[in-house]
């Protein structure tokens, strides 16, 4: 087990890796911040190299993870595995998404003045919702004589982004190639194409073609500090049809549109640009990673593993709810999808929803049983109509959510909490009978379908029997799941648990109080806390940024942010400066921390939620408690998209209170609020 995690030092505790050289041991950061972009840079030095890592990024039709490096002579090599979701492979289940992996080094293909490009040197890397490296070469080889054109000296310049396109199934690699000697250049780019078919009886429509090729090849001169632009294109498509020729400047351009759109909408502007910058970056790999499938918008995980498909835990519950808050369509236009998806499985009977909906939603996926996979849509579908604020969606989407009340309701044990098979980890740690997650999700989904019938004009009756289901069970969760854990005053996941667990977090994010400063502690504990974040359960070696994430939205709503807010620096910085960059990332060892989508969901409502302590309580109204940490004067999220309105919320310290003004861009209207600094009250606001 590595090192507890200590939120207080004010020294990074992860660095670059070196090969095996963990974070601790370099005892320095990767990465630093750009000073005049949004990105984050990563420049060689003896101290860094080797330096390898790996990203995914998605487009509506394919998505890449792009593992590279750069060797200790500063050379820089990558391998591309690319995915097409809509490119079915037989059997047609969950992983049944076309992959292949192509490595090829396009500027070994390029030749000046007849010569081959060496001694590569990587100047710079930089990650900015694309990756971008910058290099120089010499030409020819050393040592084989001068008459041969031979220079030692830099004398080309190459710089690539790598990206998916938004909307077509190919990848490019856009580069500008540089003169930066005081001699003319003869620059070849070769006429280049390298394709593979695949095996008919492997694909569901048949043989697929995986491509790759060289754009703007030529001979050209270049005079000193002139330049030009070449590209890759890797493309698949079904064998019958024709590859794509696109324009790559365009397709690079389309990129960065998406990129500027991110930036335009929920902003986060506090004092530590870390924090803002991951919140950035989670916001974009949150809302990248969605398909354009034949049963229509689907967000995915990723992962080289779960495309084209959906989950009642990584959609429903995690990414869906955050949506509206960005103003993105196609984010809000997948989480519907999802939702409807899922509807389709209602039943008189209440037999379970399945856990997820595979295959451009022609199959499911269920060999985990229910895993309160009901609780998960409740919570979920009901913070999400709310925050979008449309009373046409918050109509289709209440019969779903009612039917999933009912099931948890029915599914009750003798002690008042929710049965299930097991629990979003299928498995692989025991979840007993009853786990904590479920309940919890289901008692706020109680909360929130009160707030909803009210809204929806279903009665009061009905709003009142949910409150008063909630408040039973909330009662029921502290007899059952309430426990003396060693030394803390906290909660067991399910009856017979006798091992700490991460997902003890669950209460503190509905909250639940009543065990918050305990449950706080043991999260905190060496027992949990690892420089990774937390473990799973307590003597384990396995974390999951899920439940890290989870916990802290949780310690931010139990308004402890004297642990909050050093715990989601030192967080931001590790994921975003440190080892593996940019991302949340999944979990550990399994998966090898894939940037899986739905944890840079997480990211960012541990800052609306947890930081802002922004809940809907209807489809105009919310409440907002915010967590303003020792040392910062003010904070504020900027163009947020809920509740039908563009709006902005600031908070700003005066004296011992935090004034909470929110700006209306439509109208105009300010509203002004104050709390006490530190309280864990909240102030209501009515767009």
């Amino acid at each position: 087990m590595r090192a507890p995690f200590n939120f207080f030092c004010s020294v990074l505790l992860a660095a670059c890796c070196a090969g095996s050289v963990s974070a601790a041991d370099k005892g320095d950061v990767c990465w630093t911040l750009s000073d005049s972009t949004n990105a984050i840079v990563f420049t060689p030095s003896e101290a860094s190299l080797p330096y390898a890592d790996h990203i995914e990024m998605s487009g509506e039709q394919m998505a890449v993870v792009l593992r590279w490096g750069v060797d200790e002579q500063r050379h820089f090599h990558a391998e591309r595995s690319l995915v097409f979701p809509m490119l079915r492979t037989i059997p047609n289940n969950t992983h049944a998404s076309l992959m292949h992996r192509i490595g090829t080094d396009v500027p070994s293909l390029l030749s000046v003045n007849g010569l081959s490009l060496g001694s590569e040197q990587v100047q710079q890397v930089w990650i900015d919702g694309y990756v971008g490296v910058r290099s120089t070469f010499s030409v020819g080889q050393p040592n084989i004589g001068a008459a041969r054109g031979n220079y030692l000296t830099p004398a080309v310049e190459l710089e690539r982004s790598i990206f998916p396109s938004t909307d077509k199934p190919l990848m490019g690699e856009h580069y500008t190639f540089r003169n930066i000697s005081a001699r003319a250049q003869t620059v070849y780019i070769p006429e280049y194409s390298q394709s593979f078919t695949t095996r008919a009886e492997r694909g569901v429509t048949g043989s697929y073609i995986i491509r790759a090729d060289i754009t703007g090849s030529g001979t050209f001169v270049l005079q000193p500090g002139e330049s030009l632009t070449f590209g890759t294109v890797f493309q698949a498509y079904r064998v019958g049809e024709q590859a794509l020729n696109p324009d790559l400047a365009a397709e690079f351009a389309a990129r960065q549109a998406f990129l500027r759109e991110m930036d335009d909408n929920l902003v986060l502007d506090t004092p530590d640009d870390v924090i803002d910058r991951e919140f950035r970056f989670a916001k974009i790999r949150a809302s990248e990673s969605i398909f354009k499938t034949s049963g229509g918008y689907m967000h995915a995980p990723g992962g080289e593993s779960y495309y084209a498909a959906i989950w009642a835990n990584d959609q429903a519950e995690y990414v869906n709810p955050f949506f509206p808050f960005t103003g993105y369509g196609t984010g809000n236009a997948s989480a519907l999808n999802a939702y409807l998806h899922f509807a389709r499985f209602m039943n008189d009977d209440y037999n379970p929803i399945p856990s997820s909906i595979i295959a451009e939603g022609k199959d499911i996926w269920n060999g985990a049983g229910d895993r309160g996979d009901a609780a998960m849509i409740a919570h979920g579908a009901s913070r999400y109509v709310m925050a979008r604020g449309s009373r046409e969606e918050s109509r289709q989407l209440w019969p779903l959510i009612e039917w999933c009340l009912e099931y948890c309701r029915r599914h009750l044990n003798d002690a008042g909490v929710v049965l299930s098979d097991c629990d979003e980890l299928e498995g692989r740690f025991p979840a007993g009978d009853a786990n904590l997650c479920t309940s919890t999700l289901y008692y706020d989904a109680l909360r929130s379908a009160a707030m909803l019938c009210k809204e929806l004009g279903l009665g009061n009756a009905r709003a009142t029997a949910y409150t008063r289901q909630a408040d039973a069970l909330a009662k029921a969760i502290e007899a059952y799941f309430g426990a003396d854990m060693g030394e803390f005053h906290t909660y067991r996941y399910y009856e017979g648990n006798t091992q700490l667990r991460s997902w003890i977090c669950m209460p503190l994010i509905v909250g639940i109080e009543n065990r918050a400063e305990g449950t706080i502690a043991a999260l905190t504990s060496p027992k949990l806390m690892t420089d990774d974040g937390l473990l799973t359960q307590e003597g384990s070696e396995t974390f999951w940024d899920r439940s890290t994430l989870y916990a802290l939205r949780g310690i931010y709503i139990a308004g402890d942010v004297a642990t909050a807010n050093p715990f989601m620096h030192h967080y931001s910085e590790y994921r975003l400066l440190g080892t593996h960059v940019p991302y949340p990332i999944e979990a550990w060892p399994e998966g090898s921390q894939r940037h899986l989508s739905a944890e840079s969901g997480l990211y960012c409502r541990a800052v609306v939620e947890g930081m802002f302590g922004l809940r809907p309580t209807g489809l105009r109204s919310f409440t907002v408690s915010p967590r303003l940490a020792e040392g910062w004067n003010s904070m504020a999220l900027r163009h947020v998209r809920a509740f039908g309105a563009d709006f902005d919320i600031e908070v700003t310290r005066r004296g011992a209170k935090a004034e909470i003004t929110v700006v209306n861009h439509a109208t105009g209207k300010r509203q002004t609020r104050r709390l006490p600094v530190g309280s864990t009250a909240s102030a209501a606001f009515k767009l």
